[in-house]
Order: C-alpha cells, then sequence, then structure tokens
C-alpha cells in the first residue's frame, strides 16, 4: 500500500481543485494511504533563498512555520499529487510558497518517487496549462520521478462548475489505477 499525500493549492473551501482532489483520493483510497493537505489549512511563508538550510542540523529551515508540520508528511510519502486552480498561467501563490519550501536538503531523504497533477483553470483556452507543465516535466526529470498521470480541466470558473463534469470521473480513476510503488 503507498501512502498518497496530495498537496491542494485552493483557498476556496469546497472548490473545484478540492471537488477534483476529492475524487483522485476517493480512487486511490481502495489500493492506497491517502491524505489531503490543503494549503487553506497552513500558514507556510515563501523561502527566502537564504540557503541556511543548507548548513543547519537535519537541514532545517530557520523559518519557523507550518511548513514545519508538512514536511514529515512529505517525508512518508511515496507519491504526491499536485493540485492547483490556474492562476495567470500558474499554480496558486500558497501552494508555489509550500513547494519552494522544499528548496533543501532535507528533500533527499524523502522516499516520493512518483507525482500526479491536477489542474483546474475557469479559462477555456486550450494553452492555459502549457507553462505548469513545463514546470512539472522539468521538475519529474531533475529528481527522476515517474508522472502518475495528469487530470487537466478548463472552462470552469464558477464554485462547483466541475460537478458532473468528466474530469471528475477521470481523476477517480486515476486514483484507482495507483498501486504500491
Amino acid at each position: 500500500m503507498s501512502k498518497i499525500v496530495i498537496l491542494v493549492g485552493s483557498v476556496r473551501r469546497g472548490g473545484n481543485t478540492a471537488l477534483l482532489a476529492q475524487a483522485f483520493a476517493d480512487g486511490a483510497k481502495e489500493n492506497n494511504e491517502v491524505e489531503i493537505i490543503s494549503v487553506a489549512d497552513y500558514k507556510v511563508n515563501p523561502c527566502i533563498g537564504c540557503d541556511t538550510c543548507f548548513n543547519r542540523d537535519g537541514n532545517k529551515c530557520f523559518i519557523q512555520d507550518d511548513m514545519q508540520k508538512i514536511y514529515p508528511k512529505l517525508a512518508e510519502a511515496d507519491m504526491i499529487v499536485i493540485a492547483s486552480p490556474v492562476y495567470f498561467y500558474g499554480i496558486s501563490a500558497q501552494l508555489k510558497a509550500v513547494i519552494d519550501r522544499l528548496h533543501t536538503p532535507l528533500r533527499n531523504s524523502f522516499k516520493v518517487s512518483r507525482l500526479a497533477l491536477l489542474l483546474v483553470a475557469g479559462a477555456g483556452l486550450n494553452t492555459v496549462f502549457d507553462s505548469i507543465k513545463m514546470q512539472y516535466q522539468q521538475i519529474l526529470k531533475f529528481f527522476g520521478l515517474e508522472d502518475a498521470g495528469q487530470v487537466l480541466v478548463n472552462g470552469v470558473r464558477e464554485k462547483g462548475a466541475i460537478a458532473g463534469h468528466t474530469a471528475l470521473k477521470e481523476a477517480f480513476e486515476l486514483g484507482k489505477t495507483i498501486k504500491e510503488s
């Protein structure tokens, strides 16, 4: 049984991103342990690039905030799912802060081997996901991680607009395909 951590980057509780992440989680729960971490529940400051974590005992960040609660959860994960609304062709600032705080040698102790990507955009443009997908591919390549799958849905702006959308079934089915690494 794999341990999956889903990082939900929306601060809008019960919104489209949360619903898509929950659909994935529901599918994955049959064969895996799944935890959803919503950035709305944590106060994480951005990385300031000081690199002091490279020289501190245990590679600890000097910024003392809720990231200290998230690091252990990510360290135990076999797979991480990035779930975010798309804002100006990027992931949410709150989720970006969490990801940027992984600029630490501490991440080298993590056992993560796979990533998945769930994105929701209000815009209907076909290119709305391109910049995020490029970053995602670079992260996979740099860390030698497997792409476990992607569900990208556009044109769902209003809260709850994703209800009944085929992307929910697609996310559920993707979750079901996740087996032990």
